[in-house]
């Protein structure tokens, strides 16, 4: 038991005027406070956590050919400057990476639900981790999975089931994106000041992200992969229309139980590398190769300082794996790492910090933000957690001082440029702040927003508003104070948005009073009732001896035209 000194009145500095150093506790009267007691851990020390958040992140993976899981410890600290409190991502650990399984299909257009489940329930319980221990992560399907017809529906439970913030995303530039990241391609372009080229090849599609200076500056996707075509060793089993079209090329008239020798899969892999190589050096490429594009066509790459090759084809590239799997992904790569070391790519190999797991470690760590300190949130409760909220970053160049009148016509005819009615949708509203925190710059904005967001005050919706300076707690102050709206807000800074994006938002964090928000895109190309993907019409088409024109995707409210 804790010993007190006896004292008739309250516990003051004279009791210790003796030497009387013993542990002991403040009834919350005391003079003083102790400086020479062990506070315990550093991790358990509010002061500290409020600067430091630590967060326990789930990375999953579900590709055209395998599935995995990965776990992440991942330590955010509060950066300050004159005009922002930022949270950046300073460490991040691995604290469990499941096998890389197997993705089940029922058929050529169904995910297998059920095995699919079982393969991530057994990730969680081999991991010892439970879903309410996750405090951000995200669910992205990726290549043939995402073209699936129930691909947004798997996606949406298996978030549910994996924890309360966990989130369903999708689309080539996010997964160009986070694999950029995951291979460490982002951080070698930083840490050099190179430009690199990220090429993430996985079962059914090539990733393409150019990296500059830490940034990633252009995303793209082509109809590339290692498992388009598999083989039980003899006969062809597995055919996508992608691997039809690009066997056809190769001079193969391919359908499933015809046989196929591995001398003809070398055949097939050389003209995929082939392409490959036209896709990153030609400008402009050749249509046959333009037509592989999902995405736009890319910007002249180069000069390039250096290629890093990610996903289950870039392990066979590197020569770390080299196991066959009765499918493409070994002789591609081979037929790749061929052409790189005879200079076809005109850009040296550079080693990859993580191939196949590139995707699901990028998920796990580069998809959240943290909030500043300085936020307004009236009713946490009521208007935390919230998923799925699309952002609208109306430009507005603060620094030339427009009117408040300039500054709410921008807002309004940004809601109008993406179709969306101010009253109606739920919406986050982000500005840039470069300027000083003066009362008059943000009295300016408040009275723009509360003019252009006037229909939907006077139904009584609550406002969603980012701001990246550090203005967010005067923002709402003036909103809520001065200007007498008696919505519910949510009034954030430090983040880094664009529209495009889809964020989620997680439950306030104590004592660091933050906000996790998950970046995300939402993007599936098939779901059920919607048109089929561009992609998918034009290999039928080729393939049953049609000739039209081919489109490319040029963008699409729930897909990222640039990244971040």
């Amino acid at each position: 038991m804790t010993q007190k000194p006896e004292s008739p009145d309250r516990h003051t500095l004279d009791d210790h005027m003796f030497g009387d150093f013993y542990p002991h506790d403040h009834d919350g009267d005391a003079d003083h406070d102790h400086d020479d007691i062990d506070p315990g851990p550093l991790e358990d020390n509010p002061i500290w956590q409020r600067d430091n958040v630590v967060l326990t992140s789930v990375g999953i993976d579900i590709g055209s050919a395998g599935t995995q899981v990965i776990f992440s410890n991942i330590h955010l600290q509060r950066i300050g400057d004159t005009l922002a409190s930022k949270y950046v991502i300073v460490d991040r650990k691995t604290a469990f990476e499941s096998e890389i399984a197997f993705t089940p299909f029922s058929d050529e257009t169904t995910i297998d639900a059920a095995a699919l489940g079982a393969i991530i329930d057994n990730a969680y319980a081999q991991a010892k981790v439970l879903p309410k221990d996750i405090d951000a992560g995200v669910v992205i399907l990726t290549g043939e999975a995402l073209r699936r017809d129930n691909a947004a529906a798997i996606a949406e439970i298996i978030a549910e089931k994996g924890g309360d913030f966990v989130t369903a995303t999708a689309g080539n530039h996010m997964e160009a994106m986070l694999a950029a990241f995951g291979s460490g391609a982002a951080k070698a372009s930083h840490s050099t000041g190179q430009r690199i080229l990220n090429v993430d090849i996985g079962g059914g599609t090539t990733k393409l992200a150019l990296c500059v200076d830490g940034r990633v500056e252009w995303t793209g996707a082509l109809h590339l992969g290692g498992r388009l075509i598999a083989t039980d060793g003899e006969k062809v089993t597995r055919l996508d229309p992608a691997g039809r079209h690009l066997a056809k090329a190769a001079g193969f008239d391919l359908r499933v139980g015809d046989a196929l020798s591995r001398v003809d899969i070398d055949t097939i892999t050389s003209h995929m590398a082939d392409v490959l190589v036209h896709a990153l050096t030609l400008h402009p490429m050749p249509g046959s190769v333009a037509h592989l594009f999902l995405t736009d066509l890319p910007p002249d790459l180069h000069p390039l300082d250096g290629l890093i090759f990610s996903g289950g084809v870039g392990e066979y590239v590197g020569r770390r794996e080299t196991e066959y799997f009765d499918d493409l992904g070994l002789p591609f790569g081979e037929a790749i790492r061929a052409r790189i070391d005879a200079r076809n790519f005109a850009a040296p190999l550079l080693p990859a910090a993580a191939c196949i797991r590139a995707t699901a470690l990028g998920a796990s760590e580069y998809s959240v933000q943290l909030s500043g300190q300085t936020s307004t949130i009236t009713a946490p409760g009521k208007i935390l957690p919230r998923r799925n909220m699309q952002v609208l970053k109306p430009y507005v160049d603060l620094a030339a001082h427009p009117t408040s009148e300039d500054i709410a016509d921008k807002i309004e005819r940004h809601f109008e440029a993406f179709d969306l009615e101010v009253a109606a949708q739920d919406v986050v509203l982000v500005f840039e702040y470069r300027l000083e925190p003066d009362y008059t710059y943000i009295r300016n904005l408040a009275d723009a927003i509360a003019s252009a967001m006037a229909p939907r005050i006077a139904l009584g919706h609550p406002l969603y508003i980012i701001i990246d300076g550090d203005i967010a707690r005067t923002l709402g102050g003036i909103l809520r104070d001065e200007l007498g709206i008696e919505n519910d807000l949510l009034v954030l800074d430090g983040l880094s948005l664009r529209d495009f994006d889809y964020v989620d938002f997680g439950k306030i964090r104590l004592p660091s009073f933050t906000v996790p928000v998950t970046v995300k895109s939402l993007l599936f190309a098939e779901e059920p009732g919607s048109p089929k993907a561009e992609e998918r019409i034009h290999f039928r088409e080729q393939n049953e001896g049609h000739h039209s024109h081919h489109g490319h995707s040029h963008g699409h409210t729930h897909t990222k035209s640039e990244n971040t």
